[in-house]
């Protein structure tokens, strides 16, 4: 039996799924370990391992039966995932520095080992599951998490780019000035641009823009209460989700940078869908139907033959990423088993 397991790295826990040859998933929810990122490479990457043993073992399947692996991470990183020697949020022990990820995971599973960066891998995922044939068809998707992901899938195939930052969606600068009800705001991004997608769409950009902005408009709302303004921003969507006017007005605001975004997405790629993803919509079905509605008025008009481009919701979307990284790595196997 050819298993193929997907593991998304993350700062704080791996994210396992396994998938047969076939492409059944075998593990339908969310299945975690630690990573212990921060104590380094040699204590995390064994726990990569551990984590691969117990998530075997849940879906009734022997370790022995793992042919492949596909990881994904956070980066900066390199195509084929060599970390930034400047290191990265995830990755701040000093020996992650310029690492050879996949290659080193490799070594200590003694199994090969394929690389996407988590936003590309939660787009392949999202392209794969909603098109009954994914290898004629282009997707763009938008993940919004403390950050924007997402990726760019031409005939089922990621976008990496030649060093590895095709589909850096979050990094695209927007016309945001035509955004109603920030004129006058400057976002600024943590990577230092002004008015990428990032700036304005993100929890980051909640916390370090868009809540102090509004706040200043609305100095007796609750929030105002709580002092710090990061942890304030984590009650941000649950409220616009209640209903509440303020929390509604920046959630529209982010809407609208997907929209002038995803305008700028139709007219470079033409593609047969967009994807949206992340905290944003993993609420309530009344929220995601308004933000998805929110997004779509956003849009300028588009030709009449593009009207049909839909906007739909990532599935899945804890484990996402890890699907996605199974997927490329099943791709890759089938694609050495066809050539040999």
């Amino acid at each position: 039996m050819q298993i193929i397991a997907g593991i998304d790295l993350g700062g704080t826990a791996v994210n396992y799924t396994l998938v047969d040859f076939e492409g059944r998933f075998l593990i339908e929810d969310l299945c975690e370990h630690p990573s212990r990122s921060i104590e380094g490479p040699d204590i995390c990457l064994q726990q990569i391992a551990d984590g691969l043993a117990i998530a075997t073992a849940k879906a009734g399947v022997a370790l022995d039966d793992v042919t492949i692996v596909g990881l994904d991470t956070p980066g900066p990183a390199s195509a084929i995932g060599v970390l930034s020697e400047k290191g990265s949020t995830n990755f701040v022990h000093p020996a992650w520095a310029g690492l050879d990820l996949p290659a080193r995971l490799s070594a200590v599973l003694r199994r090969p080992v394929t690389y996407l960066n988590d936003g590309n891998a939660g787009a392949l995922w999202g392209h794969w599951s909603i098109f009954d044939e994914p290898e004629r068809a282009t997707s763009v998707s938008a993940i919004i998490g403390t950050g924007l992901g997402g990726g760019v899938i031409v005939d089922g195939h990621v976008i990496k780019g030649r060093g590895g930052f095709g589909g850096e969606l979050g990094h695209v600068l927007i016309p945001y000035q035509s955004i109603p009800g920030i004129e006058g705001l400057s976002p600024v991004c943590n990577c230092g641009r002004t008015g990428d997608l990032e700036s304005v769409c993100s929890l980051t950009a909640i916390g370090k823009t868009l809540l102090p902005w509004f706040l200043r408009q609305n100095p007796s709302h609750e929030l105002a209460r709580i002092a710090d303004l990061r942890e304030a921003a984590k009650h941000v969507r649950g409220m616009a989700a209640a209903g509440d006017a303020m929390c509604r007005d920046i959630f529209r605001v982010q809407a609208q940078a997907l929209g002038l975004f995803f305008d700028q997405m139709v007219n470079t790629f033409d593609p047969d869908a967009l994807i949206v993803g992340g905290g944003a919509i993993e609420v309530s079905p009344d929220f995601r139907r308004w933000f998805l509605a929110e997004i779509a008025a956003a849009m300028p008009v588009q030709r009449h033959e593009q009207a049909d481009i839909q906007i739909r919701i990532m599935p899945n979307g804890d484990t996402a990423s890890a699907r996605g990284a199974a997927i490329q790595a099943l791709r890759e196997a089938r694609h050495s088993k066809a050539t040999n």
